[in-house]
């Protein structure tokens, strides 16, 4: 028997067994066996009594005796009964589909265990289709027993847990032969690794929950090992091969800027990224870094400077952003910071006029334009750069890949990549899921930046909102209602869009209300941004098409409506909107009165703070990791043991020990790393296309 003998031949399996195993869970090599874990297990190390059951929830054993059995019916049901004792007290066992075999061969009087789940029905226990054993021949070893994942398919033809049991005790007894060592002995001493064989033997049928730790914690640092080994080698393989633009200058364009343009001083963080950013662009290997940032963290400001740090070295850059919006802000700030200098900037749309598409095309090409900032339209073949040397992409998460690749065909060498999310990503799928960008963290704001006061409020407090949403106008300052719907709604417990434009009119008689939403026409929403952000409307009513782009310094309150029916990274994203100028800003959660239990944990998480990574750490919590990397990348989420929003201890460890072997030997050639190499090249390489050695 060998890793890739097919079940059929395991013991007790067979052809057509095997058959249904892998159309219901899709097993059908021994390594797929013994990679198939237990859910839990049944600890079966402790015998309780029955005066002790009132306060037991989960399966128990107790040790006595069956003193009288007999057979009920009820109508057309009937059941055996068997009254079970100890020295506490009494209860019954109950069989409702049972054999004549099965009353029959029902020890009495012998002293016995029995185990199974407690049923409490007007003050009396019982329990049905209990597990017997006679204690002459129970079983001292393994006292924790697997329960593994199942269904009725299964069950129904007699694959059930007895079943799989026995059929994985059966294969745990070839471990010897099957699996053979894949860490090097200065590993397994330094983190006292059990063996791979003890590892599997014990996280199937464990010695004791110490015994199933350690084995659990080594199979969950051998998956984010790997991972993060094929990782680490793709990025070290991409930078060998991946030539890029050397800027070796830091000249007049940048120096310029810093010393004489500069609105505020950088942060601590800032100046950190731009220092990786730097490090990175002086080689002449493309860069291919991930900057992650909260809203307002000034990742726009790290953009400008390495923009320039490109304009002194001779190559134009551009920048992409998802929605015209979300472009024409990035042009406008850009533009006027940049209004003082001699550096060329415009913005490219799908609504650019053709005259004005003329002299960008022109530009681009002869070199005028230094930095280009627009939506997708940037990837169209007829759009031609002279020399392009570095591509920001704004809002990752909303490019598919081929998209992004478009960027690299614009140079005949690729351009450095720079992309910036206001998402924050959890810190765990950062160092797992971008292991192969480099990845920078603007983790302070900006000083005098004053964090948005969030207050939870119901239906009955609507007035009270109101009257506030007036004393912030009658300062000066202006206010989003945010609505999650645009039409009628099935659902009538929600206020939707023209539902609330219209309670808001009806509410603030005495102020200019605008309205934005997704459907609008992009010179309708242009104006109707405008409008707002010129002061001349004191409301803006909007859907979630102002989560991302949208820079009014003076709006100082948020409303959101029905905000249970947004997730938390939407609703830090909204939040963001505000809190952009020197003034305290405030935004108010307005929820129906039931909530269910996650949207009281996410309303509860966002009054508590306003730190994006904790804030992207719960929502992880709640909607797991495949839901935060969006349907694209969810499928990537496949560990068998290793939990993301758990185990960020051990990938940061993994992570950690993976750079320090590589670092040291990074073909992995030294013969205490060829166990590694070995391993990796048999199972993974070429497999999840992490990287290809030889």
């Amino acid at each position: 028997m060998t890793l890739e003998t097919s079940i059929e031949y395991v013991k007790g399996i067979g052809p057509e067994k095997a058959k249904l195993i892998k159309s219901v869970l899709g097993i059908s090599t021994v390594e797929d066996l013994l990679n198939f874990f237990p859910l839990r297990y049944l600890d079966k190390s402790k015998v309780h009594k029955i005066s002790q059951l009132r306060d037991v929830t989960t399966d128990v054993q107790l040790k006595g005796k069956i003193t009288s059995i007999q057979e009920i019916q009820t109508g057309k049901i009937k059941r055996l009964s068997a009254k079970f004792n100890d020295d506490t007290g009494a209860m019954d066992l109950v069989w409702f589909q049972y054999s004549k075999w099965l009353k029959e061969q029902l020890p009495i009087n012998q002293e016995i265990y029995i185990f199974g789940k407690i049923n409490v029905f007007n003050n009396q226990f019982s329990m049905p289709h209990p597990e017997i054993e006679i204690e002459e021949k129970k079983d001292t070893e393994n006292r924790l027993k697997p329960i593994y994942p199942s269904s009725e398919k299964l069950t129904k033809r007699g694959l059930n847990q007895r079943f799989f049991q026995t059929v994985l005790r059966n294969i745990c007894k070839e471990v010897p032969n099957l699996l053979h060592e894949n860490f090097p002995d200065y590993l397994m001493k330094a983190f006292k690794f059990l063996s791979r064989q003890q590892t599997y033997l014990n996280v199937h049928f464990p010695k004791d929950m110490d015994y199933f730790e350690k084995a659990n914690y080594r199979l969950k640092f051998e998956e984010s090992f790997f991972f993060q080994l094929g990782y680490a080698l793709k990025k070290l393989h991409h930078k060998s091969h991946s030539a890029g633009n050397p800027f070796p200058v830091v000249g007049d364009f940048f120096n310029d800027f810093y010393n004489n343009h500069l609105p505020f001083d950088l942060t601590g963080a800032q100046k950190k990224v731009l220092k990786e950013i730097r490090l990175d662009m002086k080689r002449p290997i493309q860069m291919n870094r991930l900057l992650q940032g909260d809203v307002g963290s000034g990742k726009t400001m790290v953009a400008l400077l390495t923009m320039l740090i490109a304009k002194d070295n001779g190559f134009q850059s551009c920048l992409m952003a998802p929605t015209e919006i979300l472009a024409q802000q990035h042009y406008n700030g850009i533009k006027d910071l940049l209004k003082d200098t001699e550096v060329n900037v415009r913005i490219l749309t799908g609504s650019t006029k053709k005259s004005e598409r003329r002299i960008i095309h022109e530009e681009l090409e002869n070199g005028e334009l230094s930095i280009l900032v627009g939506t997708h339209a940037i990837l169209e073949d007829k759009v031609k750069f002279k020399n392009l040397g570095l591509a920001i992409i704004d809002e990752q998460h909303r490019f598919g890949v081929a998209q992004r690749a478009k960027l690299w065909v614009k140079n005949k060498i690729p351009p450095h990549i720079l992309v910036m999310t206001a998402t924050p990503i959890p810190r765990t799928l950062a160092m797992s899921f971008y292991s192969d960008l480099d990845v920078s963290v603007i983790d302070e704001m900006p000083v005098g930046r004053k964090p948005i006061i969030t207050a939870h409020r119901r239906e009955k407090d609507r007035a009270y909102v109101y009257n506030f949403c007036r004393e912030e106008i009658q300062k000066g300052r202006q206010v989003y209602f945010v609505y999650p719907l645009i039409e009628e709604s099935e659902t009538l417990d929600y206020k939707n869009l023209m539902e609330g434009l219209e309670n808001v009119m009806d509410n603030f008689t005495h102020y200019n209300v605008t309205m934005l939403h997704g459907k609008m026409k992009p010179d309708e929403k242009d104006a109707a941004m405008n409008y707002f952000a010129s002061g001349k409307a004191e409301i803006m009513v909007a859907t979630t098409v102002i989560e991302v782009g949208v820079n009014v310094p003076n709006a100082s309150v948020m409303v959101i409506e029905s905000a249970e029916r947004f997730g938390l990274s939407q609703l830090h994203q909204l939040r963001g909107r505000v809190g952009r100028g020197a003034e305290q800003s405030y935004c108010i959660l307005m929820t129906s009165d039931k909530l269910s239990s996650d949207s009281r944990t996410r309303i509860k998480t966002m009054v508590e703070t306003n730190d994006g990574f904790k804030i992207s750490e719960v929502d992880m919590q709640l909607r797991g990791p495949g839901d935060i990397l969006g349907t694209q990348q969810s499928g990537v989420v496949d560990f068998k043991r290793l939990d993301l929003v758990n185990d960020s201890a051990i990938i940061k460890t993994t992570k950690n020990t993976v750079e320090k072997i590589l670092e040291a030997d990074p073909l992995l050639s030294r013969t205490d790393n060829l166990i590694i190499k070995n391993y990796y090249l048999r199972n993974y390489n070429g497999k999840n296309k992490w990287s290809k050695i030889s």
